[in-house]
């Protein structure tokens, strides 16, 4: 995982990925996208997706791979030593373009949350409000978690996905006090 201004080392090695799926049931193909989706993978055309080599990707493919197997596709698997300079340029961007979308919608989700608490107004500190609020802070904190997991290029939107969840921390903790103060504690 790389942090905003600071350069990832790019001479890494890239895992691809070429499958086929049967093409019935539909829903069957839509899973290995997804999954493969949420494992961060850059689809460079249809069933042809590529990862970093890094710690527990390989193993993460097996499993997809054995899914596929499953299903009574075919899969091959790749190690890309060397990749030219331009699709290495494609590959990086691709990575962080798909980690600041990832960030942006963290952020997004946390805008919702302050805005649906200002709606609410001061006048609903309820203890079943905070628990409410902590559950979707818990949740965003673990969103967060896996985005900054396969951020293996250093995608913008990370400080202010940060900044948000901890705006959102700071909110509950304000409600948390509120909710004490009205229920007399």
């Amino acid at each position: 995982m790389a942090t905003e201004g600071h350069e990832p080392p790019y001479d890494r090695r890239f895992l691809q990925l070429i499958y086929r799926v049967p093409s019935h049931p539909s829903r069957s193909r839509v899973a290995v996208w997804r999954e493969l989706k949420r494992l961060g993978a850059v689809y460079v055309q249809q069933a042809v997706c590529v990862l970093p080599e890094r710690e527990g990707v390989r193993e993460l493919l097996d499993r997809v791979r054995e899914r596929i197997d499953h299903m009574g596709g075919e899969s091959m698997l790749f190690v890309l030593d060397h990749v030219e300079d331009r699709e290495r340029h494609f590959l990086v961007s691709a990575f962080r373009e798909n980690s600041a979308k990832e960030y942006a919608e963290v952020v997004e989700e946390c805008e919702a949350l302050l805005q649906g608490r200002a709606e609410a107004g001061e006048g609903d500190r309820t203890a079943e409000r905070a628990e409410e609020l902590r559950q979707d802070l818990d949740r965003l904190r673990r969103l967060l978690q896996k985005v900054e997991e396969r951020d293996w290029m250093g995608g913008s939107g990370r400080a202010e996905a940060h900044g948000k969840v901890a705006e959102c921390e700071r909110m509950l903790v304000r409600l948390s006090a509120g909710s004490a103060e009205t229920a007399g504690l």
